[in-house]
């Protein structure tokens, strides 16, 4: 475990080198409530089956990155991607990387993707593209869960500032300004490959999510997994792992 500093705060930081230093480097963004630690094994299965180099790092408010110091706003997943990404890159001396992003990650890689940098490739595992109902009631019912389950003590585990990691996740998806909030008009600017991945059980969004992103750019492969949640890393991880491989040979050949 490492920490860099990027967008004004210091970042936890972990690389799996699995070789293939003659292909992109793969970057991974972890879902709203998500960290390093909470990648679990992924990041090493990933590395190991597109014989890659991984990095994964926690954003600030999650892991043991900085806590915030208030809550979020509406753009937050704008500032990660046009602010902190590229600072982020530039202090791991990452160039056109394939961006791996599950949930906020995914959005946050396209995002990016869209903006000046050339990326090679992005991965968007479960992206929201915008705000559904069924996503505001599913996180309606985690605020509920988080007060009187043990949900809170779960994610202690893996965040140092659990109240923060939570709030500041929970709350922004709950303002009322927030279900306003759509990154279609991004989704043109975006040059390289996509793909795809979602769950057709996903609890925090439909396949409509796919569907518009499909509409929207110029290359996309789309993956709807059976039996598959909201974590298909998870939920359906050698699946994941097999089309995620043979996306970025596909990628490195072209």
């Amino acid at each position: 475990m490492a920490f860099v500093h990027a967008g004004g705060h210091r970042l936890e930081v972990v690389e799996i080198d699995a070789g293939g230093r003659d292909r992109p480097t793969l970057v991974l963004l972890h879902e709203g409530l998500g960290s390093i630690a909470m990648w679990r094994d992924f990041p090493h299965r990933l590395a190991h089956a597109a014989a890659s180099r991984v990095v994964a790092y926690s954003r600030r408010g999650y892991g043991n990155s900085a806590p915030l110091a208030g809550a979020r706003g509406v753009r937050y997943m704008h500032d990660e991607a046009d602010i902190v990404l590229p600072e982020l890159l530039d202090a791991l001396g990452i160039a056109r990387p394939i961006l791996v992003g599950h949930s906020d990650g995914a959005s946050i890689a396209l995002i990016h993707a869209a903006g000046p940098r050339e990326v090679a490739a992005v991965v968007a595992m479960a992206p929201h593209v915008m705000v559904e109902d069924v996503s505001i009631a599913t996180i309606a019912a985690a605020r509920e869960a988080y007060r009187t389950t043990a949900l809170r003590e779960k994610l202690a585990r893996y965040h140092a500032d659990v109240d923060g990691a939570f709030r500041g996740w929970n709350d922004i998806w709950l303002h009322p300004d927030f279900r306003a909030w759509n990154i279609e008009a991004c989704l043109p600017r975006i040059a390289c490959p996509i793909l795809a991945i979602q769950g057709e059980d996903d609890e925090y969004g439909t396949m409509a999510q796919l569907d518009r992103l499909a509409r929207g750019a110029r290359d996309v492969e789309l993956v709807k997994l059976a039996d598959c949640r909201h974590s298909p890393h998870r939920d359906q991880p050698d699946a994941v792992l097999d089309a995620i491989a043979r996306f970025v040979d596909r990628v490195n050949a072209a």
